[in-house]
């Protein structure tokens, strides 16, 4: 089989496929011989430029023990892999979103992220997490614990590492100054973001009376791989399914505007200096 055209629904499915695969433990070679294909198949589907047909993803999910809802989102991912569309945004509908989120992330070579009013959840300490999860609980969700526990993994996949990653973080001045749980809560957070000291970090501040910021408002994650893939963008819903860009475009001007808010944040030095400036404030 020819190779398809790479598509974010592609790179979807092979970035789950991989996952699956690592937590049975069982090389490419295995698992392409569980379905009676050869190595260079299973390749090709984790770099999301190839695909599976209906039998060889059932046989393949049968051999990672996969089945109930896990499953059906899987079949699903598979029957969108196949599918040829047009280029343009694309919606996760599908359960679990955060997973795939989690799998674009661990697989990216630089993460570039902004959210207004909020520490975004790399930096987050886990008292700072059970904060939101209590502002949220019984409106926006319940039971955070799994939430928790996740976003803790994430962490450590993303910093606890030693693949080599750049990630840029612009914390605005509202989520540094956001009447968050107790004081306390808040201290230890800025204190978290003071001593965080990983290779390839950078954290920059954004003020609020800083004028030219198009992001203003708006959250941006920007996923880079390299030469491997393009780049693709996410946008988080409040409700219901997150989008994802990936059209060089969209991406390109999306990487603009992230650009110029970094080239007006407040850098290394000043931006610790501003951060202990509001510390001091609590």
């Amino acid at each position: 089989m020819a190779k398809a055209q790479r598509t974010f629904e592609r790179r979807q499915l092979g970035l789950a496929v991989k996952r699956l695969r690592a937590r049975l433990g069982v090389s490419q070679q295995v698992a392409a011989d569980a379905i009676g294909r050869s190595r260079s198949r299973i390749v090709e589907v984790e770099d999301g430029t190839g695909t599976l047909s209906v039998e060889d993803l059932a046989t393949l999910l049968d051999y990672f023990r996969v089945s109930g809802e896990e499953r059906e989102t899987m079949v699903a991912l598979g029957v969108q892999a196949r599918r040829r569309r047009r280029r343009q945004p694309y919606v996760d509908a599908l359960p679990n979103s955060y997973q795939r989120f989690a799998d674009l992330e661990a697989s990216a070579s630089r993460i570039d992220i902004i959210e207004p009013g909020l520490m975004p959840g790399l930096l987050q300490t886990r008292d700072y997490m059970l904060a939101l999860a209590e502002e949220a609980e019984g409106v926006l969700l319940t039971g955070a614990d799994d939430r928790i526990a996740f976003r803790m993994d994430r962490q450590a996949m993303i910093f606890g590492t030693d693949e080599p990653r750049e990630v840029r973080i612009v914390l605005t001045e509202e989520a540094l100054r956001a009447d968050l749980g107790q004081p306390k809560v808040m201290r230890a957070q800025l204190e978290h973001v003071l001593d965080l000291e990983r290779p390839g970090l950078d954290i920059r501040v954004v003020r609020r009376n800083i004028r030219g910021n198009p992001l203003r408002g708006r959250a941006l994650v920007l996923f880079g791989f390299g030469d491997r893939a393009p780049a693709v963008g996410y946008s988080e819903a409040v409700l219901g399914p997150s989008t994802y860009y990936d059209d060089e475009a969209d991406t390109a001007m999306l990487a603009r505007a992230f650009d110029r808010v970094w080239g007006l944040a407040l850098a290394e030095s000043s931006a610790k200096r501003f951060i202990r400036d509001v510390l001091e404030e609590l």
